[in-house]
């Protein structure tokens, strides 16, 4: 058993007395327990790394899962939970703290809602949208100028947005989009 009294000295300890298990915060001097369970992991990944912490940043949550913790124990939760932990870990499992699936669970959602496609024609202005629409239905800017009360630089410079915005290479493009949206008849 040893006790380091920053994190670059809890890494040498673990190297030197080589536990089954560590149990560090994340916040220490030198070196944070993130970068801490890396370098134990590195030398050793069947060492067994629990944090005990008063941190439940989604970040740093995030963090420590990739540098492979094995158990992840705030400070608030009762001590019984750090006992349960040791257990776990002792006989090949894990533990989370009750908030780690919360904490995760928020960052899934975040992540699924950063990634899902955004309705490329909902970012179109409305003018944009009438552009999109009439150019589609393959009118000429001239046409479309007319028919808008609105110049053809104009027409042009919407045209020239909207193929930006919905990263289109020509008027087909943007007609294959109306079509697959259900937005013209063919």
């Amino acid at each position: 058993v040893g006790e380091g009294i920053d994190g670059r000295h809890a890494v040498e300890l673990a190297k030197s007395l080589a536990p089954d298990i560590v149990i560090m915060d994340i916040s220490m001097p030198n070196v944070n327990g993130i970068e801490a369970t890396k370098q134990i992991q590195n030398f050793n990944n069947e060492m067994k790394v629990i944090i005990y912490t008063m941190y439940s940043d989604k970040e740093l949550v995030i963090d420590l899962f990739k540098a492979g913790i094995s158990a992840y124990v705030l400070k608030d939760d009762p001590l019984s939970d750090l006992i349960l932990a040791l257990q776990s870990v002792k006989g090949g499992g894990t533990y989370f703290s009750t908030m780690a699936p919360t904490i995760l669970l928020k960052h899934m959602e975040e992540l699924e809602t950063a990634t899902r496609p955004v309705d490329s024609f909902d970012s179109l202005s409305q003018r944009e949208q009438e552009v999109f629409l009439l150019l589609a239905e393959g009118k000429g800017i001239r046409e479309i100028a007319h028919e808008l009360f609105i110049s053809p630089k104009t027409v042009e410079s919407h045209k020239y947005h909207i193929m930006k915005k919905l990263e289109a290479a020509s008027v087909v493009d943007l007609t294959k989009m109306a079509i697959r949206k259900n937005l013209i008849k063919v």
